[in-house]
This record gives structure tokens, sequence and C-alpha cells, in this order.
């Protein structure tokens, strides 16, 4: 019985100093998430993911570098910083390249005060991979036995 209450002493004291490392991990990156909220870019809410977005471009205005996709709901407007990916058939583009009529799609920030940051803008439709039909039917190729292997004597 003695040995039994020692065992558990034991194990208790080993689970305490080994969990102790990681509350203190995780009280400091709390406290980091708090204090780079305090830096110039607060206004968004980076400690969240990005919204994903797609539709039809509506209008462009490239001074303001500002555009907008039309719902049946409402209208959402995205603004371009220099931090926004631009990206046009996979390859880069610039705010030049967004034009309306056309389709868009990505990701964004929503801002403190409602407005929508645009972090990423794939201009164009969504290109569908030939790679996934070419190893399937290279697949069924080679599972079936091929006649001349199988006349041979």
């Amino acid at each position: 019985m003695k040995m039994k209450s020692h065992l558990i002493t034991g194990a208790s004291i080993a689970a305490i100093a080994l969990c102790a490392p990681f509350t203190t991990f995780a009280a400091e990156k709390k406290s980091e998430s708090t204090t780079a909220s305090a830096s110039p870019t607060a206004s968004v809410t980076k400690g969240e993911r990005p919204f994903p977005y797609h539709g039809m471009i509506s209008s462009v205005d490239q001074t303001a570098k500002t555009f907008s996709i039309a719902s049946k709901e409402a209208s959402r407007v995205f603004k371009i910083t220099d931090k926004t990916l631009i990206t046009k058939a996979g390859g880069p583009a610039t705010m030049a390249d967004i034009t309306e009529k056309e389709e868009v799609r990505g990701s964004y920030w929503k801002n403190a005060d409602g407005s929508c940051e645009a972090k990423a803008v794939k201009i164009g439709p969504k290109a569908v991979s030939d790679g996934s039909k070419k190893s399937k039917s290279s697949a069924a190729a080679s599972a079936s036995p091929s006649p001349s292997a199988s006349a041979k004597p």
C-alpha cells in the first residue's frame, strides 16, 4: 500500500513538472498577441483568418485602389494595399490588370471600421487541373494487362 501511494505521488509531481512549461508558454504567446494589436495595423483584425470571396467585378476605381463585387444582398468594396498579392493566370499582376466584368476570387481582412482589405486577388476563372485526369487515365492503362504480354507462350 505504501508503495502505491509513493508511486501515485511521484507520478503526480512528474505530471505537474511537465505541464508547467506549457502553461507559461501559452501565457507568453497570449501576451505577444495583445502587444501585436497595438501596432499601426491594429485596425485590421489579424487574429482571425482572412475571409474568402469570389464573384464578378462590378466596378473598379484605379485612383482609390478599390474594386467592388455586387451580389443579390449588397455590394462589397475591397481595398488594395501594398501587401495585397495580385495574380492573373498564375502569374503576378498589378492593380491595372483588375477590370470590370471579370471573375475574381481571393481572401480579405475585415477592418475595425467595417471596410475590407484584400489580402489576395486572383483574376480570371479558376483553372481545372489536367494532372488529375491524366493520372487516372495512366493508372487505368497500367492496371490492365497488354494483349501482347498475355499472348506470349
